[in-house]
């Protein structure tokens, strides 16, 4: 099942959207787009540059300069944002701290949003916060996943290294609720990955896929 096929996955932070939508993209032949990169970069550069993260304005700008296209040389292919793919230095404590505050300016989500869009017009599994209601509303898929925030946090722990994040969790669901609520598109099928594995997850996605957008994955 290739072609324009679009999947748009939200959840909150740490409930597993990354993971599926990486074995999704890989299952159906389909780039894969982490939208939370593109903003975790942003604020990455904004921070180097020693840009104003209250001036939604100047973020903006600099959002334009940003290099961002989908390297095929990949398989599913992903992000390559400034000539590489998204590393370590996206994922460090400063930009978890700070991107929650980038990105709830609304011009740079103008920005950031129309660049998500062009990646859907070929078909593509997109992961992020507000897709299915904001960035592909005529996603033929969409899926919200969700997870206590105890699971959550240790999900964060074990992919990160760190130590206990739930405080941290719970900050952030608090300022990224202020941008977007966590609130599913109405047309969109809700996962609860809580205990489960990433093959169940997988396994039940892709039959939503399957009854959603026809075909056999």
């Amino acid at each position: 099942m290739t072609g324009r096929l679009r999947v748009a996955i939200d959840g909150p932070a740490g409930s597993g959207k990354s993971t599926l939508a990486r074995a999704l993209a890989e299952e159906l032949d389909l780039p894969y787009v982490n939208t939370g990169m593109m903003y975790r970069a942003l604020t990455r550069l904004a921070l180097d540059r020693r840009v104003d993260l209250e001036d939604g304005e100047a973020l903006a700008a600099l959002a334009h300069t940003l290099d961002v296209h989908l390297d095929r040389r990949f398989h599913p292919p992903e992000l390559s944002l400034n000539g590489r793919r998204p590393g370590s230095e996206l994922t460090a404590a400063e930009v978890e701290r700070w991107v929650s505050l980038v990105s709830r300016h609304p011009q740079v989500r103008r920005v950031l949003v129309a660049r998500q869009r062009d990646f859907g017009l070929a078909g593509v599994v997109m992961e992020g916060r507000d897709i299915g209601r904001v960035v592909l509303p005529g996603a033929e898929v969409k899926l919200y996943l969700d997870a206590g925030e105890v699971e959550r946090a240790d999900r964060r722990t074990r992919e990160r290294g760190a130590g206990d994040l739930e405080e941290e969790l719970v900050r952030r669901d608090s300022l990224d609720a202020m941008v977007n609520p966590f609130e599913p598109a109405p047309d969109a099928v809700r996962l609860d990955t809580a205990g489960r594995t990433a093959d169940e997850v997988k396994r039940e996605a892709l039959g939503i896929v399957r009854s959603r957008a026809g075909g056999d994955p």
